[in-house]
């Protein structure tokens, strides 16, 4: 007589095996450092359309004080909670597929905790 085979029931991604390698991957890609994604993200420009309507400028010391009379000489991008990065540019969730200079600043400024 031949054994009964006992087969373990499947997830919803299939087995748990593939569950684990599709976890593994994830958190690999999750696992990559932001700088490095933000140096392959080309770089916002004070024109584009969103940029100037927020007033980005490159160099937050630029930044004209009657427009903005909230800036204060400390906010920078590399200080707000938006920017992700740790080098000289950074990708911003404000302004997705493009990186923003670190000592650069915009009007959402919202400094991080």
């Amino acid at each position: 007589m031949s054994q009964p085979t006992t087969s373990r029931p499947k997830t919803v991604c299939g087995t748990r095996r593939e569950f684990l390698a599709a976890v593994a991957g994830v958190a690999a890609i999750a696992a990559l450092p932001l700088a490095a994604r933000a140096d392959d993200l080309p770089a916002l420009s004070e024109s584009d359309p969103t940029g100037s309507a927020l007033g980005y400028k490159e160099d937050a010391s630029k930044v004209e004080a009657a427009k903005f009379p909230t800036h204060k000489p400390t906010q920078t991008c590399a200080g707000c909670s938006f920017y992700q990065g740790t080098g000289p540019r950074g990708a911003c969730t404000l302004f997705p597929g493009k990186s923003v200079a670190g000592k650069g600043w915009c009007s959402a400024f919202a400094q991080k905790t």
